[in-house]
C-alpha cells in the first residue's frame, strides 16, 4: 500500500469515528487495532504493541502528569485560587479597565498552578464576567481578556498539555515546560498592552468606578500573606527545574506538598476538597495515560506503514525553507483547531511533523513551544474552538458565538506578535532551557 493511501486509511478512520461521536481515546485505540492488523499483522503485532505501550507509561518521565493535575485541583477546590484573586484585586485601585487587568494578572497566576487552559478559562469566566457586567463593561472587554488569558495555561509551566506533548514527541519535559515561562509572561504583557490600547480608544467600554480604598499597609499584607506564599510554591516547581535542584518529577511533588501546606495553614484544607481533587486527578490522569498509549501505537503505525518516510520525502521535495515549512505546519494546526480539541491535534500531527522537524534541524524544544502556541490560538478560532464554547457557557444569556470570537480577535493578534518574536528571536524560548545545561 502506498504511503498516501495508508495515511488516508489511518487518519480517515480517526476522523470518521470522531464525527460519529466516538470519544477521542476510543477512536484512536480502535484505529490502532485495525491498523495493527493491516500494517504489522496478527497476534505478534498486537503483542508488540502491548509490550511497547506498557514500557511507555511506566517511565519516570510521566510522573509529573498526575502530580501537576493534583496540584491544580487542590489549588482550585481548596479555595486558594479565590484568595489569591481577592489579594490581587486590592492592588489595582481605580485604574480604568481594572477588572480586565485583574483578569490578566489573576489568569497568569492561576496558569502557574492549574496547568489547564479549560479550567483557567472556566474559573476566570465564572469569577469575572458577572462583576464586569455589573460594572458596565461592554461585551468585548468582558469576554476578550478572559479568552486570551485563559489560554496562557497551555504555555506557562506547569502546562498539562506541555507534559503530554513532551511525552508524545519525546521532548525533555523539564526543558519544554521551562521554555514557556518567558514567552508566557511576555504574552501576558502584550495582553495588558492591548487592554490599555482598547480602554484608551474607548474609555466607556471599561468605565472606572469607586472601590474601597486599601491602605499601603493592607496592600503589603495581601502581597506578603496571600500572594508571596503562592510565589514560593511556583518557584519550588519552576525554579527548582531551571536551576537543576530537582527533576520535573520531584518538582511536581514539591508543588503538591506546597499547595497542601498552604491550604492547611490558611485553614482551607478539607476532606471534601481532597476528595474532589483526587477524584478529578484520577479521571484526568487516567484519560491522559490512555491517550499516550494510543498516541504511541499510532506513531508506530505511521512508521510501519511508511507514512512518515513518504510524507518526509514529499514535503522536502518542494525545497521550501524552514520558515515556510513551519508556516505550513502552523496553518495545518490552526485548521485542525477549528474542528478538534488540542489532544486530538497532538496525537494526529506530532507523529507526522516530528520527522520533518528533525530533517529541518529545528530545535525540538522550540518547536514544542511553537506547537503549544499554535494550539492555544486554534482553541479561540471559530467555528469549533474549544475555549470559545467554554466562554459561551459562562457568558451572560444571549451572548452569541460571533461576539465571543470577535472579543477574542485582538488577543489572537497578540499571540501572532509573540509567534513572530519567537521566529525572530528563538532565545526568548531557549534561554532558560539552556541554563539547565
Amino acid at each position: 500500500m502506498e504511503w498516501y493511501a495508508a495515511a488516508v486509511v489511518l487518519i480517515g478512520l480517526i476522523i470518521g469515528m470522531m464525527a460519529l461521536g466516538v470519544p477521542v481515546a476510543v477512536a484512536f485505540m480502535a484505529t490502532n487495532m485495525i491498523g495493527t492488523l493491516i500494517f504489522i499483522g496478527g497476534v505478534a503485532g498486537m503483542t508488540q504493541v502491548v509490550d511497547n505501550s506498557t514500557a511507555l507509561i511506566t517511565t519516570f518521565q510521566l510522573v509529573p502528569v498526575p502530580l501537576f493535575i493534583l496540584m491544580g485541583s487542590l489549588f482550585f477546590y481548596s479555595g486558594l485560587a479565590v484568595r489569591v484573586f481577592d489579594a490581587l484585586d486590592k492592588l489595582f485601585g481605580r485604574l480604568p479597565g481594572r477588572l480586565c487587568f485583574l483578569t490578566v494578572a489573576g489568569g497568569t497566576t492561576f496558569s502557574t498552578m492549574t496547568g489547564s487552559s479549560m479550567a483557567n478559562t472556566a474559573m476566570l469566566g465564572s469569577l469575572m464576567v458577572p462583576e464586569m457586567q455589573r460594572r458596565g463593561y461592554n461585551w468585548r472587554m468582558s469576554l476578550g481578556p478572559i479568552l486570551g488569558t485563559g489560554g496562557l495555561a497551555m504555555i506557562i509551566p506547569p502546562s498539562n498539555l506541555g507534559v503530554l506533548l513532551a511525552s508524545v514527541a519525546s521532548i525533555d519535559v523539564g526543558r519544554l515546560l521551562v521554555s514557556g515561562l518567558v514567552p508566557g509572561l511576555l504574552l501576558a504583557c502584550l495582553y495588558a498592552a492591548m487592554i490599555f490600547l482598547q480602554v484608551s480608544l474607548n474609555p466607556a467600554s471599561a468605565p472606572s468606578y469607586d472601590v474601597k480604598r486599601s491602605t499601603t499597609r493592607e496592600k503589603l499584607r495581601s502581597v506578603c500573606v496571600d500572594i508571596l506564599p503562592m510565589g514560593v510554591v511556583v518557584f519550588m516547581v519552576v525554579g527548582s527545574i531551571i536551576f537543576g535542584i530537582a527533576t520535573p518529577s520531584e518538582a511536581s511533588a514539591f508543588g503538591v506538598l506546597g499547595v497542601l501546606i498552604l491550604a492547611a495553614v490558611f485553614r482551607l484544607l478539607s476532606w471534601s476538597a481532597i476528595k474532589k481533587s483526587l477524584d478529578s486527578t484520577v479521571k484526568v490522569a487516567g484519560m491522559v495515560f490512555f491517550i499516550i498509549i494510543s498516541s504511541s501505537v499510532f506513531s508506530q503505525l505511521i512508521a510501519y506503514s511508511g507514512v512518515s518516510s513518504g510524507l518526509l520525502k514529499w514535503a522536502t521535495s518542494f525545497d521550501l525553507s524552514a520558515v515556510s515549512m513551519l508556516a505550513c505546519m502552523f496553518a495545518v494546526l490552526l485548521l485542525l483547531g477549528m474542528f478538534m480539541d488540542p489532544v486530538s491535534m497532538i496525537l494526529i500531527s506530532v507523529p507526522i511533523f516530528m520527522p520533518i522537524v528533525a530533517f529541518l534541524k529545528v530545535d525540538v524544544v522550540w518547536f514544542g513551544l511553537f506547537t503549544l502556541l499554535a494550539l492555544e490560538m486554534s482553541q479561540t478560532t471559530p467555528p469549533f474552538g474549544l475555549l470559545l464554547y467554554i466562554m459561551l457557557g459562562v457568558a451572560p444569556k444571549g451572548t452569541t458565538l460571533f461576539q465571543v470570537a470577535s472579543a477574542a480577535f485582538p488577543f489572537l493578534l497578540c499571540d501572532a506578535v509573540l509567534l513572530v518574536l519567537l521566529m525572530l528571536f528563538p532565545a526568548i524560548a531557549l534561554y532558560l532551557p539552556h541554563l539547565m545545561g
